[in-house]
Order: structure tokens, then sequence, then C-alpha cells
């Protein structure tokens, strides 16, 4: 609903701003339309359900016991809200900007189509640029909002995991990038309108297979995102195929290759019933007849580009895109191979280094052609003044590679050199690609911002991949475990390795590096079912002190155990990230420990299971602590000392007072040792001999387990982010103006 609400907002634009191109392009989206609104309607046809309607009633669907009584809604409750995970303030801003992102993908296709309709194979590319730099910048800033929820709600320590779910949003925006790149390459030289076709028809094809991965439950077991199977697996696929097939309908030059093609898709689709993998070739084969198709009719330059142009370093990097898109999606669609041709290829041990040894390669290349391209002239380039042009910036971007290298050198060597080696070198292209483009806009343009959006774009890029490339490498675990406490973890974090969380015990401060650390105390939020745990943090050297608030939340939606929320001290620097991985184990609670009586006098020291404790005196009606006495009572209290092995002092007073004739005990606890005293009674007065029990139980223990990253200079990410969507949107504006002024001249 909400992908179709965005389709309805963005067809006013078209139909207000497109002149000429509105009918095709509204063609093709007002049929984006009737399949989405297929997913919602919930009916049968010839027995079989089509889509799922929103709006049906519960007991027209279900046949419970509960709809038989005439009064059941007095009987319902209130649902049970949003999943654990999902209740942070990023959830009201991130799917919708997303799926505004995934609803744009289709103008630029749409514009695609229609110049396949038309028949006008140039004049399609200029309205469709401004349309394509829009998705760019809306369904890249949805991807990185969905970074920033992950980086606040979930407990992998970071912001992106190579996560299928991820993945599938990431790849069309790869794909994108590379088709505005053609786009422009197009515009500027006339080479590469073939593959601004297909990077553009491929986009709008990904969002679709993302949907289907996410939608369909083939991802149930790999992805923390994804929903189960909604019983739409059918509709899904043919949502996926029927648009693939369109693709090559519209790009068809007949109408007996159309028949043709027509039946194929129908056979396939049939024979996909019984083998699923007849549905692969199927979509498969769309896309194959749509390239064959704009190869015979979309006119190309017959000459090569020279390799000192521009466009031929702009394709290239297109292309390298293109091919990380690719890697990734092979990865992320194992599950789909695997219920296709039934068999199990086990994913990697370490899915995040699968990614992440081609991916830094990748990034490698993309930031130095980030750089470098911008000096490049269209058509050709004389070296000299190329190379000339560059000096400045290449050794500007060298001194600050070793600048940051000795400041914040790369920590990541559990890959072995070779990897460690490429991170170094991407943080040169990272920085190389800042330099360069922010030197272009005052050598190569002359500071004229309103041409300056490209090199914006390229400037946030390049912050981007370095602020990705030393929080992440340099991200450092300042928890250790001190204590050995066998720990149960939580479910949200059974990830955890037991050597990399601190244990603290309440009200006890514990050495954590840097840092001295206290959990001082938890509260039970009733509103929305969080308990708060307030951990104080002392900073040894400087002195400052601040409170993180992670917290635990009951998993609700059938689920058992708890999730935990993390909690984070930012600052221009860094970041501190806490969560909690473990708890007290609630059978512990159990307190079957009894109470064990030992006759002491003033001075004794009897050891216990963690230490030791001291009987050091009597007091006389005291009124120190929560005990208040006056002169007219009669009670006494004694003063213990307790020493653990750790090192760890703390008093006791446990006491009795003579009240009506009858004796009352008033025990005393020490909860971070487990132990309970009770004073019992006086036995010997004249040597002031008491009778002291003590019981010592796990159950009395109030400790919680913190895992605590430091992420180093994770900002120059999320500014990266900002200057990127700012230059994508001046470079929108530009072309905007642009297209005003040849709409006036024509």
């Amino acid at each position: 609903m909400l992908w179709s609400f965005w389709h309805c907002i963005l067809g006013w634009v078209i139909i207000w701003k497109s002149g000429k191109w509105a009918a095709p392009v509204m063609f093709v989206v007002s049929f984006a339309q009737v399949c989405l609104a297929t997913m919602l309607l919930g009916i049968y046809f010839f027995g079989h359900k089509v889509g799922s309607s929103p709006f049906v009633l519960l007991r027209n669907e279900l046949a419970a016991p509960i709809f038989s009584q005439p009064n059941y809604l007095s009987l319902l409750k209130d649902g049970q809200g949003l999943n654990a995970l999902l209740q942070n303030y990023w959830m009201v801003i991130h799917p919708p900007i997303l799926f505004l992102g995934f609803a744009s993908t289709l103008v630029p296709f749409a514009f695609a189509m229609a110049g396949l309709m038309t028949k006008d194979h140039k004049g399609w590319s200029v309205p469709a640029l401004p349309w394509a730099l829009f998705s760019g910048a809306i369904l890249g800033t949805g991807i990185m909002m969905g970074a920033a929820w992950a980086y606040e709600s979930l407990t992998f320590g970071g912001y992106w995991a190579w996560d299928p779910v991820e993945n599938a949003s990431l790849v069309p925006w790869l794909v994108l990038i590379s088709g505005i790149h053609t786009n422009l390459i197009f515009k500027s030289s006339g080479y590469s309108l073939r593959s601004t076709f297909l990077f553009y028809t491929l986009t709008f094809l990904l969002i679709l297979y993302s949907t289907f991965l996410t939608r369909s439950g083939v991802l149930g077991d790999t992805s923390v995102h994804a929903f189960t199977d909604l019983g739409m697996n059918v509709q899904l696929y043919l949502f996926l195929g029927v648009f693939a097939w369109f693709s090559a309908l519209v790009a068809a030059k007949t109408n007996k290759e159309r028949g043709i093609y027509l039946l194929v898709f129908a056979a396939l689709s049939t024979i996909g019933f019984w083998y699923p993998i007849a549905t692969l070739f199927a979509v498969i084969g769309g896309i194959g007849v749509f390239i064959y198709q704009i190869n015979k009719q979309v006119p190309t330059i017959v000459k090569e580009e020279n390799t000192y142009s521009r466009e031929f370093w702009m394709f290239i990097g297109s292309l390298i895109f293109f091919l990380s898109a690719v890697v990734v999606i092979i990865q992320t669609s194992l599950p789909v191979f695997n219920k296709m041709i039934g068999k199990k290829f086990a994913p990697s041990a370490d899915p995040e280094f699968s990614y992440n040894q081609y991916q830094v390669f990748i990034a490698l290349i993309i930031g130095m052609l980030t750089a470098v391209t911008q000096y490049l002239r269209y058509k050709d380039t004389p070296k000299n003044a190329f190379f000339k042009k560059l000096i400045i910036p290449t050794i500007i971007a060298a001194i600050l590679t070793v600048v940051i290298g000795f400041v914040e050198p790369n920590l990541y060597s559990k890959q072995g050199p070779v990897f460690h080696y490429a991170l170094y070198l991407a943080t040169f292209a990272s920085v190389y690609a800042v330099v360069a483009n922010a030197g272009y806009i005052f050598t190569g343009i002359k500071g004229k911002m309103k041409l300056a959006g490209a090199s914006i774009a390229h400037v946030g890029f390049g912050l981007a991949l370095l602020g990705i490339l030393i929080s992440s490498s340099n991200r450092t675990v300042l928890s250790q475990d001190r204590l050995g406490i066998t720990h149960n973890f939580m479910p949200s974090s059974e990830r955890e390795s037991p050597g990399e969380s601190t244990t603290l015990i309440k009200g006890i401060t514990a050495d954590m590096g840097r840092y001295d650390v206290t959990y001082t105390r938890d509260t039970l939020n009733p509103s929305d079912g969080k308990t708060y745990f307030e951990i104080l943090y002392v900073n040894k050297k400087s002195k400052e002190t601040f409170n993180l608030y992670p917290d635990i939340i009951p998993n609700n939606k059938g689920g058992e155990g708890l999730t935990a929320n993390p909690d984070s001290k930012h600052y221009w620097s860094k970041d501190i990230f806490t969560y909690i991985t473990a708890l007290p184990n609630p059978e512990n609670k159990k307190d079957t420990a009894e109470f064990h009586p030992k006759l002491v006098m003033p001075g004794d020291t009897t050891g216990y299971g963690k230490g030791k404790w001291v009987f050091e005196r009597v007091l006389f009606n005291p009124n120190v602590g929560k005990l208040h006495y006056t002169a007219q009572d009669t009670a006494f209290a004694a003063v213990i000392t307790t020493y653990s092995k750790e090192g760890r002092k703390q008093t006791a007073m446990p006491a009795f007072e003579i009240h009506n004739n009858q004796l009352v005990s008033i025990p005393d606890t020490v909860s971070s040792e487990g132990l309970i005293f009770s004073l019992d009674k006086l036995v010997d007065p004249a040597k002031s001999s008491f009778q002291i029990s003590v019981k010592e139980s796990d159950s009395l223990l109030q400790f919680i387990a913190l895992k605590v990253y430091e992420f180093p200079h994770i900002n120059v990410l999320w500014i990266g982010i900002m200057i990127s969507v700012l230059g994508f949107v001046m470079s929108i504006v530009r072309r905007v103006k642009l297209m005003r002024k040849d709409d006036k001249k024509a």
C-alpha cells in the first residue's frame, strides 16, 4: 500500500511535468499499479487466492472457537505491537523513505520503456536523468537510514552486516548508479545508450527481486529482517517474471516476436509449478531477450572511446559498480538456488568477510576512478594537462593517508596481510576521492557551485567510504571478562564471545581499560515494558563521567526470551557503543540455600566461597545507615566486613531488637557476594560472643554482562552520506533547469 501510494504521488508529478512523455510513461506506471493492486486483492480465482487483503475480518479467516460467541469483540485484547527490534524512531522514518526509493526506480524504467514504445531511443534519456538522480538520492538515503536503525537497535556491533535483506536493497542502488553514469555519458558523448537502457531496466527488476526475497520466506533462516512465507510466492515470482518479459515485449520489433515471447513465458511459468528451476530460466530468459532486442534496435556509436576520455573511465566505473552488484546478489541468492535445485550449499563460516574480501578491492578501484575521472574531458584529454592537474591532489591525498595511518592505524589484521594492506590502499583511494573532487570544484569548474553537484556527491561518497573503513577496521572491544562468571546469553546476543563481555555486579565499580564502569541501577518502564540499566562510566584519565542506558525488552510476537537494545555516547571523533549481553539465569533466582549458625566474638574471621568475613564489633542502639534507635530502645547490631578474593571490601550490619519481650531479627545482605547475615542472639555477655547465621546464595547476586565497542570516527560516515545527498540534490536542480531551457528553445 505504501509502495502504491508513492506511485500515485510520482504519477501526478509525471502527468504535470513530463509533457509528451506523460502518456507512455504513465502507461508503464499504471501497469505496475495494476500488478501491485493484485497483491492486495485477497480474492479467490479458480480456487487460487490472489493477494492478501489487509482489510479482511479475522472471523472470516480463522475458524477459532472464540468467534462462535456473540460477544467475542469484548474478549479481544489490543495487539502485541511492533516487534521489539522495531521499536525505534528510525522505523517511523526509514520505511517510508526506503519505499519511496523503491517506487521511484519505476520512473527511469518507465521512461526507458516509453523510449522503446515511441521509437525515440534517445530523447527519453533527458527527462529520465533527473528522475534517476532523485531515485538514487532517495533510495541511498533510505538504505543508510536502515543502517542507522541497525546501529541503534541491533547488537551485531555496527551498521551493516551484509544481511540478505540489506543486500537486496543495496544491489538495485548500485545498478542505478551505473545507469546514472551511463546516462551522463550518453548525454555528453553519445556512447552507452544501450547500457543505460539495460541498467535502468535491471534496477527496477532487482527491486522486484528484492521484494521476492524478503516476502517469500526464502530468507527466513538467513536474515533477521525477512518475512515468513505469506502464501504469495507464485504471485511474487509472476510479478518479477511479468516485468522481465514486459520489457522484452516492449523492445520487440514485430507482433510475431511478441507472440512467441508470450508463449515462451507462459510455458516456463507453467513448468515452474512443478520444477522451480524453470522460474529462474523464465526471468533470465526475459532479460536475455530484452538485451537481444535493444542490441538489435537501439543505435550505437561504432567507434571505440579514447582511453583518455571521461566517458571511457566513467563506463569502466559503471561496470565496476555493476560487477559489485552481481557479486553481492549471487551470494545473497544462495538460499534461492538451494530451494530451486533441491541442494544445500552451505554459506560461508564468516559471511561478512566473504563479502568484504571482494568489496574492498571494488571500493579501491571505485575510489580511484572517482578521484581522477572528473579531471578528464569528454572525447579526449591532453595527457600532460591531465597529469599536471592531478599532481597536487595526489600528493595531498598521500600525505593525509600517512597522517591517518599514524593517528588511526588500521588494526584489522585477522584475515591476513593481503586484506590488511588492501584496507590501507582503499583508505588512500577514499581520501584521494575527497581531495581530488574538492580540488576540482576550484580548479576544474572555477568555484561555480551550480556545476558542483557531481563533485560534491563524490566528496560525500569518498567520506562515507573513509568512515566505513576507519570505523569498521578499527572497531575496538573495550569490554573484557575479568570475573569468569558463566553467562546464559540472551537470544539476541547468542553469537557473543564470553571473553568480550564485562560482568558488572550491581553497585561495584569494575575496571574496563580506560574507564571505571559501575552498574548503578535498573528501572522498569511500565509504558513500554523495557528495563533500562544505568551504567556509569568514569574516564580514568580525564575524569569525565557519563551514563548510558542500554535496555532489554521481552520478545513479543510469540518469541521467547529478551531482546537487547544498545545505547551510545556520541563524540565528534568516536562512539562508545554499549549493550546488554546476559542477565542472571532465572533458574538461579530460586533460593534453596540454608542459614548456617556461627558462634563468633569481635575480631573473629570466617571464610566463605568467594572470600572471608570479619566480625568487627557490636553496636548498642545504633543510629547509622538503615538502623535508627534511641536510648529507650534495646537493640544490638553487628558490624561485619567482607573481603572478596578480588579485593572488594564491603560492610553489613545485621541486627536484632527486643520488642514486647520478643526478639526480632533484622538481617542484612551483601548482594554482590551473595551473602545474607542474621544476628540471632547474645550467647555469652561476659565474652561478647554472639550467634550469627550466614547464608550464601547465588540468587542474591545482581549482575549484568555488558559488551562495549568503540567506533572511531564513525561520524565521517554519516557526514559523508549527508554531503552525498546534497550533491544529488544540486545535480537534480541543475538538470531540471537545463531541461526547462531546452524546452523553451524547442
